[in-house]
């Protein structure tokens, strides 16, 4: 069986797995009936004492991430029909959610990963025109992209989830640079983003150790790229589902660890 290495990519499955849990609880945000094969028994099985503790904070951060962005995709897909999820991992939406059967979706992420993915997706049918492309988004990639049909003229929708982290600043300007350019008017974009407070507070354990780029104010960064962003954070009224019961402090509270959850319009 196909394994992932790079730790990063790794990620994707550790992900996959707060899914399939989320999935069995009575109150899901979603349902996601692949995150498990994906995950796998392992993998879950480790993680789920960090998810407990994560719902006993008031903080399930993956779950409500997840909605925010279905919910995202879904409030602009049906006007749209080019969707593209950077960093895509083991991200099933293209099985999962409800899009017009005229949506392209496009999925990038290293080719490890996803031929990690496909080995165990082959069975399953997405719904909608799925495009998998293996390339590292640290390399130039719009030329693939449009030779799998995406068309630079037409409006589209980005998804990068989880992705901005790990990036330096230089790479997620390129990164900004090379969607704008990609992106007719009109197009729109969702991402999630940290501040800097905590890549200053990481530690040796866990995923934090690979974090790069945090940014205090995401509305600035679009601006300057051309797209208007409306930015809101975990647990407030339009992102808290219930479940997020957490409320960070104001944003002008200074020294406070924040995640941001940013959707953008480019003008």
């Amino acid at each position: 069986m196909l394994e992932i290495k790079d730790p990063v990519g790794l990620s994707s499955r550790i992900m996959a797995a707060v899914r399939a849990i989320e999935t069995q609880r009575p109150d899901r945000l979603f349902e996601d009936p692949l995150a498990a094969l994906l995950a796998g028994d392992e993998i879950i099985a480790e993680v789920i004492p960090t998810v407990k503790e994560y719902e006993n904070r008031g903080t399930p951060f993956v779950a409500t991430r997840t909605r925010f962005f279905d919910d995202f995709l879904m409030s602009v897909a049906h006007q749209k029909r080019q969707v593209i999820i950077l960093g895509a991992g083991m991200d099933t939406r293209a099985f999962r959610l409800s899009w017009h059967p005229d949506t392209h979706l496009y999925e990038v992420d290293q080719p490890e990963v996803l031929q990690f993915k496909e080995s165990l997706l082959e069975n399953s049918q997405a719904l909608c025109h799925r495009h998998s492309l293996s390339i590292d988004l640290k390399q130039p990639w719009s030329d693939l992209l449009i030779a799998q049909g995406y068309q630079i003229d037409i409006p589209s929708v980005w998804l990068l989830e989880g992705v901005f982290y790990y990036l330096s600043e230089n790479e997620v300007h390129d990164l900004l640079k090379t969607i704008t350019n990609l992106s007719a008017p009109t197009s729109c974009l969702g991402a999630d983003l940290i501040n800097t407070k905590p890549i200053l507070q990481q530690s040796d354990g866990g995923l934090s150790k690979y974090w790069r780029y945090g940014c205090e104010e995401p509305e600035t960064l679009f601006a300057t790229y051309g797209w208007k962003a409306s930015v809101v954070q975990p647990g407030d009224e339009q992102a808290h589902f219930g479940r997020h019961t957490y409320k960070y402090p104001p944003r002008d509270v200074p020294d406070v660890a924040r995640v941001f959850f940013v959707t953008a319009l480019k003008e």
